[in-house]
């Protein structure tokens, strides 16, 4: 929260605020909307030699299973800086970003994922503080049954799609995956 927007310390209620179409959290005394918005997830596929970086997690969700380096950007971040702070933090990776490969959205979590493509910018690589391993994978031996997220498995197919390609448009979503929630409604 910025230091001019208030601090949600009021008495608050769910209340459809006017000119609004869902419920919100609104203080009484005010009239401040507490507005919760999805959170944004940056992340990347990082290529080396024909191998893609993944990481297996340290952490909840989905402990042991193996994904990108991804997670939640931080404030006053860009979303590419925070694609790069991911790869260090998780596979003490330095990569230089090349393009969006693509932006999900996985409203059941409330989030938007901005996934990029990018490569190795300096050899080595090393578990970070979330990973319990890291390794790079030629496309045959990603262990895809033990992949953490459905994303993860769209965007390894989405860069597969791109291969020596240096422009393309980002991809989203493959067709009948939007969770719980159908597009337009």
């Amino acid at each position: 929260m910025s230091d001019d927007a208030p601090q949600a310390k009021g008495n608050f209620k769910h209340a459809i605020p006017e000119g609004e179409d869902r419920e919100r959290l609104v203080c009484v005394d005010c009239g401040f909307i507490n507005y919760e918005n999805p959170k944004i997830v940056v992340g990347s596929v990082v290529h080396d030699g024909g191998k893609i970086l993944l990481c297996r997690r340290a952490i909840n969700p989905r402990k042991g299973y193996w994904t990108l380096p991804a997670g939640f950007m931080e404030q006053n971040e860009t979303a590419m800086a925070g694609a790069m702070r991911e790869a260090w933090e998780e596979a003490l990776a330095k990569i230089e970003i090349e393009a969006l490969l693509a932006v999900y959205s996985i409203p059941r979590l409330s989030q938007v994922q901005l996934i990029y493509r990018a490569h190795l910018a300096a050899p080595g690589i090393a578990p970070g503080p979330e990973s319990e391993e890291v390794g790079l994978f030629a496309f045959d031996e990603i262990p895809w049954k033990e992949l953490a997220f459905p994303s993860v498995h769209w965007a390894l197919g989405h860069h597969r799609e791109v291969l020596g390609q240096t422009h393309f448009p980002p991809f989203v979503n493959p067709p009948g995956e939007f969770g719980d929630i159908k597009p337009g409604l």
